[in-house]
């Protein structure tokens, strides 16, 4: 999912590098200025990086019902399906580092013969919730998505091994393999959540992935935007580059599209308006009132329709 073909690089380092230095973002929209506006949140509470970015309800009642109502949404078989393929690309990213680790280069014939395994645990983690056709739709295309991934990350691997006569085991992980998966963040000094988990990010060229089984949207720039805000203020050096993924099923096949952009002032002040406005509805209690059409697979549709 994180792995860039060489058309994507080219994209990468002759445009949006050059770009992110020769157009800089304000020194106030920087994470690392989380202590005065307009970073610095207005209201004693924090919210989830998902509740800032997310705009599928286009009045953001959903918000209200959980945090003010605590309403209890019911997650749905798309969001569950979602959860489940997020986990699997973690997973097989995560093992392939481990056995490279466990079992050393020499028996990296050991470590492919491991990888090509799927593991089904995330299935297993929501079987309750599904019903055995939905486990067995879910469970292909886990297995779909592992062999996609293991196979690429395989491929990386063997690459640099035909190159690199000499080269160490963590050596080979960072280069082959160069993305961090699920790394957690602490947001508070944003107003937003301690338990932040970022789909991937890469350090060599600081760039925020964010993972999608879903169309297009405008306001999933904002969720890549967040997290940069956050690294930014964690470690005070500038994330410049977003990269929303979206994954897409066709038949046994997955379809790929990379979306790169700059996380610029234009971004990084729309994500601080829409905390701003969502930290004022959860403390001063405010009703947005019903959107005029709910989106079929909002986990609070049934609440928010009758009340």
């Amino acid at each position: 999912m994180y792995f860039l073909n060489s058309e994507e690089r080219k994209q990468l380092f002759g445009g949006f590098l050059p770009r992110a230095r020769s157009q800089p973002v304000s020194g106030e929209l920087r994470g690392w200025n989380w202590h005065q506006p307009p970073l610095q949140p207005i209201y004693d509470l924090k919210l989830s990086l998902f509740e800032v970015a997310n705009r599928y309800c286009p009045t953001g009642r959903d918000l209200y019902l959980r945090r003010v109502l605590s309403v209890e949404g019911q997650p749905n078989i798309p969001m569950i399906e979602g959860a489940i393929l997020h986990k699997t690309v973690a997973e097989v990213i995560t093992r392939a580092k481990r056995f490279i680790y466990q079992k050393g280069i020499d028996n990296f014939l050991e470590v492919k013969e491991d990888l090509a395994r799927p593991d089904y645990a995330a299935v297993e983690e929501f079987r309750e919730r599904l019903s055995e056709e939905e486990a067995g739709d879910i469970k292909e295309k886990v297995k779909i998505l592992w062999e996609f991934e293991s196979t690429r990350i395989c491929s990386k691997v063997e690459e640099l091994l035909s190159t690199q006569p000499h080269i160490n085991e963590d050596s080979l992980v960072f280069h082959a393999i160069p993305v961090v998966v699920e790394q957690k963040l602490d947001g508070a000094f944003l107003g937003l959540s301690s338990h932040l988990s970022v789909d991937a990010f890469t350090f060599a060229t600081p760039v925020i992935f964010d993972l999608k089984f879903d169309v297009k949207r405008d306001f999933h720039r904002l969720s890549t935007t967040g997290y940069g805000l956050v690294m930014e203020a964690m470690y005070e050096f500038p994330v410049d580059i977003g990269c929303t993924v979206y994954a897409y099923f066709r038949g046994k096949r997955i379809l790929l599209e990379r979306n790169f952009y700059l996380i610029d002032d234009e971004l990084r002040q729309n994500f601080i308006e829409e905390r701003d406005e969502k930290m004022r509805m959860v403390y001063e209690e405010l009703d947005p009132g019903k959107p005029e059409g709910c989106y079929p697979t909002c986990p609070y549709i049934e609440t928010c329709e009758g009340g």
